[in-house]
């Protein structure tokens, strides 16, 4: 999954692709990179960030997603926002990737009504406020038992578990050490059965075991995904696709 963030302030690409122009190129360039999904959002979800209005947020992804949604590839939105879930299903998106997993009053009934695609992400908090002292009494079973329930929302009301992904939100409301146990923890979400997606690309949580800048994290965006692939995570969320799939591919062979 290719990362498309059409945002000014986005924490390691805030404002490369904000104009839909250069957003559009950059799509194109992540799908001839390797991508096999595109995952376009208007809004940075970074700690500490503003919130941002649909009508903002819609005037951001509206003309990326015209163009993108004709190449006849998976296109994901990135948006916990009920409105724009919802003119986004009708222009034709295939998936609906929502950090606050449809807890926004509406955003259930949306998704339930559509044939799309879902991705529930665990946070503790608001992207502003998340990383003020996150506090769990078992991280994974924590994140495992809320998924689950997310879940299990959508399935009553008629959603096929086959459309659900899971995301346990590496670096949403958690300290270095919850991100660490939840990776430990991470072949027990997949046991469940859902599909499970990652997004470790160059977060803060490897510049803290490594000591680098946000623009020097590549080896070791590599090196996590690798880690959560290997604990049977089916989908990666990344900003760097190409060297991202040439390491599963010598990492798949060199396995084989």
């Amino acid at each position: 999954m290719g990362i498309v963030n059409v945002t000014p302030d986005s924490f390691s690409d805030g404002g490369q692709h904000a104009e839909p122009r250069t957003a559009i190129a950059h799509a194109r360039a992540l799908l001839e990179q390797g991508a096999d999904i595109l995952d376009i959002g208007g809004e940075s979800s970074r700690p500490g960030s503003p919130r941002v209005s649909h009508a903002q947020e819609w005037d951001r992804i509206a003309p990326v997603l015209r163009e993108v949604v004709r190449w006849n590839v998976p296109v994901s939105v990135d948006t916990y926002q009920p409105d724009t879930m919802r003119l986004a299903l009708d222009m034709g998106v295939d998936i609906i990737n929502d950090i606050h997993a449809l807890r926004v009053p509406g955003a259930l009934d949306v998704v339930a009504a559509s044939t799309a695609g879902i991705c529930l992400m665990h946070m503790l908090g608001e992207p502003g406020t998340m990383q003020q002292a996150p506090h769990y009494a078992d991280v994974g079973r924590e994140v495992h038992a809320f998924l689950l329930e997310r879940a299990q929302a959508l399935e009553s009301r008629g959603v096929a578990a086959s459309r659900i992904a899971l995301d346990p939100g590496f670096g949403f409301g958690k300290t270095l050490e919850h991100n660490l146990a939840l990776a430990h923890a991470l072949g027990e979400l997949v046991a469940e059965g859902y599909p499970v997606l990652i997004g470790v690309s160059r977060k803060s949580m490897l510049g803290e075991m490594l000591g680098r800048r946000v623009d020097d994290r590549l080896a070791g965006s590599l090196a996590a995904a690798l880690a959560c692939i290997a604990s049977g995570a089916q989908i990666v969320r990344v900003h760097d696709v190409g060297p991202t799939l040439d390491a599963i591919k010598v990492w798949h062979a060199m396995r084989a």
